[in-house]
């Protein structure tokens, strides 16, 4: 007896706490807490350095990133990388001193001479983007080299995919 007047006790408190009119005990502030709980410290990582005048050699700049990576036996760059050829060739149309070799890559996969035509094929995709964003002619080499110069050394999917990419390489820098 004694434990359903308990329960039925605390069913009304719940029930009243839970009301959407506001009594004057619910309706007072709540007391301040007077000191905040303790947090450990949280480390931030420190900004990669920065490199004073030159935005090829700055970690933050966009034209430190000189890869562009392509679908198995696809040279079509993709929407991802054209911010990317967009400000190199903003950076080659104001410094007409800089030139680039931009240097066609693929996987293992295949003929030596398929994987030649492939890579010359994705280079000459860049090299027409950026000249069509600004970039001229005399600025930019495309090149290939095939399978000949991995970036991973993996026979695995992943090696693979880091190995079809286009590396954008200045020759002169200003």
């Amino acid at each position: 007896m004694k434990n359903a007047l308990l329960v039925a006790a605390m069913t009304v408190c719940a029930l009243a706490a839970c009301s959407s009119q506001p009594t004057k005990e619910t309706a007072a502030p709540a007391p301040a807490a007077t000191t905040p709980p303790p947090t450990a410290p949280v480390a931030t990582p420190a900004p990669p350095p920065t490199v004073a005048g030159n935005p090829l050699d700055d970690p933050r700049s966009i034209l430190y990133k000189r890869s562009v990576y392509f679908d198995f036996d696809k040279y079509d760059i993709k929407p991802e990388y054209q911010p990317l050829l967009q400000a190199h060739a903003r950076y080659l149309a104001s410094h007409a001193g800089a030139r680039v070799s931009i240097e066609g890559n693929c996987d293992e996969l295949g003929s030596s001479e398929y994987n030649l035509a492939l890579g010359q094929k994705r280079a000459d995709n860049a090299k027409n983007a950026m000249k069509l964003l600004g970039a001229s002619e005399a600025q930019i080499e495309s090149v290939s080299f095939g399978k000949e110069k991995p970036r991973s050394t993996g026979h695995d999917e992943a090696a693979r995919a880091e190995n079809r990419r286009d590396d954008i390489d200045y020759k002169i820098k200003q």
